[in-house]
């Protein structure tokens, strides 16, 4: 960013209290997504090392399918925030109510390709013989859960712009207890197996959206703002979602590269891979916290003209994410003797699972100013820029990433070229936050 004057003490203040208002909720509900994984990975997992891995590449697959529409949340945030910030509460959740029309509309068109394509894509993967009945079990039966996971993402993005995070934390923390429980009852309980797994999350996923419609339906009734599908709404919200879906599905081939290269890297490094990527997931949603707040809050102050208030969120946003980077990376390093044992008793995976968690632990600082400036980007409606960049990002990583398996460097040369992938991100948000490009104010971007 540019040079800009002392912030005084008494707003540095401000901005830590709206940041830690909308940070904390968010925090929490962010933990709450990838621990659905963790859970079905640690309850899995001791059923055995095939099945295990089957839930590595089952999960990255459907992990794809919904966060390549993670736009629906992001784009639907800072569109509301700004409305929020011009003081247009019934245009914001209208506009909110086009995201989940269009949640809607995706979620069964993605259905209609998974079900029955699941074999072709489990083995495009390189699942091993032992592991691919499992993933495509996994996949075909989490997939039904598929448009409620898309509502969610909608719904969620009009509360956060609303500065609302702590309706999202209370669903999420009950849609975790309810997975957990549903997942160990049908898995050992019913004794379906990694099908109970599957089938557990999608009850849980299917009562969220409920939860969620349900809060969003009142909010609209109080500001009079209307329900029914508006095609012009829902074409412009996909429009303006395009650039965000590009950046996505940018990083959603990046995760993906490195579940290919891991998974011929044998079962073993797959399984280790699926451990360390749920971990990776777990710290980079816990960083996004910050990233979910600067959506909010720079929306609203670019949507009411103060781009010098949006300018101090972000310089202060950017200390937060650094610090928190630190302190994740710490408790990484202090926790791991207690976390592997967690996931397996299987002493190959852990071996080589270890210096890969190590090497996430060194890279958080980095990916905590990453995340920041990415969540301060689209709270400005920079779609654009984040779309070109990691384009460029997934350019440099994809060689680096499938040389792994011809040098020999197993599952810490994998990690290291994730650990590559995130230092150059960080260099392309610097510059575009640096150059105050980003800076548009008023009620759209």
């Amino acid at each position: 960013m540019t040079q800009a004057p002392a912030v005084p003490p008494a707003t540095r203040r401000r901005h830590d209290r709206e940041i830690i208002a909308l940070a904390v909720p968010a925090f929490g509900a962010l933990v709450a997504e990838p621990l659905f994984v963790m859970v079905d990975s640690a309850i899995v997992g001791h059923l055995g090392t095939a099945q295990l891995a089957g839930l590595a590449v089952a999960s990255a697959l459907l992990t794809t399918a919904v966060g390549v529409f993670v736009f629906l949340a992001y784009a639907t945030t800072a569109a509301v925030a700004r409305r929020v910030g011009a003081g247009d509460l019934q245009a914001a959740i209208r506009q909110g109510m086009d995201g989940i029309w269009l949640a809607s509309l995706l979620g069964t068109a993605v259905i209609a390709v998974v079900l029955p394509l699941a074999p072709v894509i489990v083995d495009l993967l390189g699942a091993s013989a032992t592991a691919a009945p499992h993933a495509v079990t996994y996949l075909r039966i989490s997939s039904l859960g598929i448009p409620a996971m898309l509502v969610v993402l909608a719904a969620t993005g009009v509360l956060r712009g609303l500065q609302n995070t702590r309706t999202p934390l209370y669903v999420a923390v009950a849609g975790f207890v309810a997975n957990a429980g549903l997942n160990a009852g049908l898995v050992y309980g019913a004794g379906l197996g990694i099908a109970g797994s599957a089938w557990g999350t999608v009850i849980a996923q299917c009562g969220m959206a409920a939860v969620y419609l349900t809060v969003v339906v009142r909010g609209a009734h109080r500001h009079g703002a209307s329900l029914r599908p508006d095609a012009a709404g829902i074409r412009a919200s996909a429009q303006a979602g395009v650039p965000l879906l590009v950046r996505t599905l940018s990083l959603r081939a990046i995760i993906m590269i490195a579940t290919v290269v891991a998974a011929r890297l044998g079962d073993a490094d797959i399984a280790a891979h699926q451990i360390i990527l749920s971990l990776w997931n777990l710290l980079a949603f816990a960083l996004d916290a910050i990233a979910i707040a600067g959506q909010a809050i720079i929306g609203r102050y670019l949507g009411a003209d103060d781009a010098q208030g949006a300018r101090e969120a972000c310089r202060r946003m950017i200390q937060w994410g650094t610090a928190t980077g630190v302190v994740l990376g710490l408790l990484v390093v202090a926790a791991r003797p207690l976390f592997l044992p967690l996931f397996t008793g299987d002493s190959v995976v852990k071996e080589a699972a270890l210096p890969a968690l190590l090497l996430v632990a060194l890279s958080q600082p980095v990916c905590g100013v990453v995340f920041v400036l990415d969540g301060v980007l689209m709270g400005a409606g920079d779609g654009p820029y984040l779309a070109r960049a990691m384009v460029v990002t997934l350019a440099l990583f994809a060689p680096a990433a499938l040389l792994v398996p011809a040098v020999g460097g197993g599952l810490t040369a994998l990690w290291a070229a994730m650990t590559l992938m995130m230092t150059i991100r960080l260099l392309t948000l610097w510059l575009r936050t640096r150059s105050g490009r980003w800076v548009v104010t008023g009620p759209t971007s």
